[in-house]
């Protein structure tokens, strides 16, 4: 503590240590000439008038911080911080946000004088006596919060997003107050560490050394972050990739870096440099496509085991998931475009988030639909030979549509009080509903007006904060379409519409078609859209285009044209709604040409089949079936597979999937669901494998074998799996990675396959990455066939720091509540939502609504859905966006307890 303070000048000068003791207790005595009536004023989190209050008051704002980094994640992180601001106006009670306890503020200083420690609602009081207008400076000696650093044994990482800044350091944590960062670290000899500012200097001081690092360029706290530990770390020169052309402050390229811990040589090689060429490919075309050239002063990487999220976008520090980015040999076409679509995504934040940020996080969603449409647009750019509109639909309206048909579902720009909440804003309608909403405006606009607005916008607000209104009313200059009544159903609205239509014909001929919408949540809204319909013929089809303005459409195009055998609507994935399918067509699906087309009609069938407008779940499982040999297109196979597992899992009764003959001599149904496993599964089993044998390309059979071993459940078919574990020698065409190899011995021990506890023990000895290692020990316990056991894990998860590790979590909870174990895990439904308000205070803005999935995804039956309603009826008042949360998850629930009741 005293070498920091000696480090730091802007702390009294030539202190000895016990002046820091003489601050400490100056500060406690101050405390009580804090008004009461000041304290009043404050309230947790950060509330939308304090926000607007600050942004005010405040200006010219810098933090430079300094922290002490041990190698044992035991020890504290001690810290030192300055903050220097102009204050506007004349001197008042200034909040500074720190969820931490007062005693881990060792000293304050206010324009170099010692201020009282009075921490009160999460904020650090500093009276306005102590503050003058014009430039301030506030020195702060303290432990820094662990709930946001992410320590392990030899690496650590902040995650601040969305308002933990303040759980790390006090500060103003809110998006329109953005600074400059200034970082010092000491840390252990052997690490290597990343800010976003480029390193300033290097000091070695024994068994540490002390990293310096530049300013970084104006951000927001929640952009703020560092990460070091055990890394390797890797340059690229421009001789090796097209990095930054055209960089703002010095004129030409400079090299990127990358941070990993991955040691599987086949990965490295496979992934290294794809991921810069990736990042390069991205980087200009944003350049191009903004006319800005990268805005930030360095472009550096790190790939963390088991992040909390694909990736998070802290400019010159951008942080993956080491999983995303580290692909094994035969990885599927599926996961090489998500790498695409994620790195793309990160690297467009630069521009849609970090160079123009959000003025608040009700418009959190801004930056994230914008990620999410150029790097789709990059997508098509770099791989022109991909089908694109066909990874848009396949990628974007399945998970829209999950949300979006609860009756939780939320508009896209939700309203926001206080910051505390912004983590619930999250979800899959600002990931996947807004990038739809993106496209049908650019197709209003047309690209070119649309592309000439958001330049507008970025240039305007460079380095500042904009909000969705102002982004609009630019967008709305460069168009003569109504962006505003548009803007109100497609943005502030939830919800999707229903289409239906009539048809009236004459001699095989069609007289008239006409298009019908209305909102599936029974108001009158109405969504202005483009789509196709496709009318189907034995040799041909037509497409013809639809632009659908209000709750009817006459379709003069159709009439004189002969009757089709059936029709496909949102033909080429553009629309947005439950459209129209029924199980007379299904059979003719599989038959037509165009992939896209193919998608959206699996989409249509499979959302009216929840619906209960179609086929039953056992219906779609046949005709799925069928499909397995016939669809030849990656995306589309994948797409039917998951629909498939997902009705087999979640909507078929557990009496027919489970039930492998009916044994008379067994009169109690439980018993039989348990020991009898195998007709549906079975058949279904027996379809996949076949399809794997019979098809020929690499990545196809690898998503049909791990579809097979996911459902397959008779002993024939886990003795194969098991050879295949045992001898690591997959069926011909198929290639296993470590991880394949775990999830194989992890599926075997859920099924309680003879000597499971022998094949996770020779699965743990076989892992060479250590970080994969520490991963299956935490899950051992919830795969133990010892319900105490299970029970003692699941009791374990009260605790926060038992829920650090998110994503291992997930995996056991998912193990937890498994299907094959519904009925003994049924009582940690209840503990699970009890849980829930804990979860939401604690962990990544995620996390809440994949603990919710990982608890409720696999139930189907009434007593499940009884536990369900119990807990919303036993807390009323319970916080509406959780609330919100829950119905959301409990959605395939109810749906399956309903259509099994049928």
């Amino acid at each position: 503590m005293k070498e920091i303070v000696r480090t730091h000048q802007w702390l009294p000068t030539g202190s000895p240590t016990g002046l820091l003791v003489a601050l400490l207790t100056a500060a406690h005595v101050l405390a009580t000439l804090i008004p009461a009536r000041s304290q009043k004023l404050v309230e947790p989190g950060v509330s939308r008038t304090l926000a607007r209050f600050r942004t005010a008051a405040i200006k010219d704002l810098s933090y430079d911080l300094q922290f002490s980094l041990p190698a044992h994640p035991g020890q504290r992180v001690e810290a030192v911080e300055k903050i220097d601001f102009v204050f506007r106006q004349s001197p008042a009670l200034l909040q500074l946000d720190f969820r931490d306890s007062a005693k881990a503020i060792h000293a304050l200083t206010v324009n170099g004088y010692p201020a009282p420690v009075t921490l009160t609602h999460e904020h650090l009081l500093i009276e306005g006596r102590l503050l003058k207008k014009g430039p301030n400076t506030i020195g702060i000696l303290f432990t820094a919060g662990d709930l946001s650093l992410n320590r392990n044994p030899d690496f650590l990482y902040t995650l601040l997003v969305p308002d933990r800044a303040r759980t790390l350091f006090p500060c103003f944590d809110q998006p329109d107050l953005k600074a400059r960062f200034t970082l010092s670290l000491d840390l252990p000899k052997d690490w290597h560490a990343l800010t976003n500012g480029p390193l300033l200097d290097s000091l070695d001081e024994g068994d540490h050394k002390r990293y310096r690092y530049e300013a970084s360029d104006p951000i927001p706290t929640y952009l703020f972050s560092f990460a070091a530990g055990h890394f390797y770390e890797l340059g690229r020169d421009t001789a090796q990739a097209r990095l930054l052309p055209g960089d703002r402050s010095e004129g030409g390229p400079r090299p990127m870096h990358f941070y990993y811990r991955e040691t599987d040589s086949v990965k490295l090689k496979m992934s290294l440099d794809s991921v810069f060429r990736i990042h390069s490919d991205a980087i200009g075309f944003l350049q191009d496509y903004t006319g800005i050239s990268y805005p930030f002063k360095k472009f550096d990487f790190v790939a963390i085991p088991d992040f909390q999220f694909g990736g998070m976008e802290h400019p010159g520090a951008i942080q993956y998931r080491a999983s995303t980015l580290f692909l094994p040999e035969g990885a599927t076409r599926d996961q090489l475009i998500n790498r695409v679509a994620l790195l793309s995504h990160e690297t467009s934040h630069m521009w849609f988030g970090d160079l123009v940020t959000m003025r608040w996080f009700n418009d959190v969603w801004m930056k994230e639909v914008f990620a999410n449409f150029m790097a789709d647009k990059i997508a098509r750019a770099a791989y022109p030979d991909d089908n694109a509109d066909l990874k848009f639909l396949t990628g974007h309206l399945p998970a829209a549509y999950s949300t979006d048909r609860t009756a939780g579902s939320n508009p896209i720009r939700q309203p926001l009080e206080n910051l505390q909440d912004a983590g619930s804003l999250y979800g899959n309608i600002i990931y996947h509903k807004a990038p739809v909403m993106m496209r049908q405006l650019e197709m209003l606009m047309g690209d070119t007006a649309f592309r000439a607005g958001v330049r507008e916008y970025l240039h305007r607000y460079a380095y500042g904060n904009a909000s969705w209104p102002e982004l609009i009313e630019i967008l709305g200059a460069h168009t003569t379409r109504d962006l505003q009544s548009w803007n109100r159903v497609w943005v502030e609205k939830p919800g999707r519409p229903v289409f239906s239509y009539r048809m009236k014909a004459e001699n095989g001929w069609i007289e008239s078609l006409t298009l019908l919408q209305k909102a599936e949540d029974g108001s009158d809204n109405t969504w202005p859209q483009s789509f196709k319909i496709a009318l189907v013929y034995r040799d041909h089809t037509e497409s013809i285009p639809v632009f659908m303005d209000g709750p009817e459409k006459r379709i003069g195009s159709a009439r004189g044209k002969p009757l089709p055998l059936f029709i496909v609507f949102n033909a080429g994935g553009e629309g947005y709604g439950l459209f129209p399918a029924d199980g007379k067509s299904a059979a003719g699906l599989f038959t037509l040409a165009d992939p896209v087309k193919r998608a959206s009609a699996y989409i249509n069938l499979y959302e009216n089949m929840l619906a209960g407008r179609a086929l039953c779940p056992t219906q779609y499982l046949a005709w799925a079936t069928k499909g397995l040999t016939l669809e030849k297109e990656e995306l589309n196979l994948g797409l039917l597979l998951e629909q498939l597992q997902s009705v087999f899992w979640r909507f078929l009764p557990r009496g027919e999937r489970n039930t492998e003959r009916r044994n008379k001599t067994v009169k109690n149904t439980a018993d039989r669901n348990t020991t009898n496993r195998n007709t549906v599964g079975r058949s279904i089993g027996d379809s996949l494998w076949s399809a794997m044998q019979q098809n020929d390309h690499p990545n196809s059979k690898k998503l049909l074998f791990q579809a097979f071993s996911n459902i397959s459940l008779d002993r024939e078919a886990q003795d194969t799996l098991f050879r295949i574990w045992r001898d690591q020698h997959p069926p011909s065409g198929v290639k296993l990675s470590e991880e394949d190899y775990t999830a194989l011995a992890t599926g075997l021990a859920l099924r309680q396959y003879p000597g499971w506890k022998d094949i996770l023990r020779d699965q743990l000895s076989r892992i060479k990455n250590v970080d994969n290692r520490r991963r299956l020990v935490f899950l051992l316990p919830a795969l133990s066939d010892d319900q105490r056991e299970r029970d003692r894990f699941f009791g374990s998860l009260k605790n926060r720091e038992n829920r650090q590790k998110e994503s291992w979590v997930l995996t056991a909870l998912g193990y937890l509540h498994h299907p094959l174990r519904n009925d003994t895990s049924e009582k940690y439904i209840r503990p699970s939502l009890e849980l829930l308000e804990q979860v939401h205070a604690t962990g990544g803005v995620f996390f809440p609504q994949s603990w919710l999935q990982a608890t409720l995804g696999y139930y189907n039956t009434p007593s499940a859905a009884a536990i369900v309603r119990q807990f919303l009826r036993d807390h009323p008042h319970y916080d509406p966006r959780l609330k919100q949360k829950i119905i959301q998850a409990s959605d395939n629930l109810f749906r399956a307890v309903k259509l099994n009741q049928r």
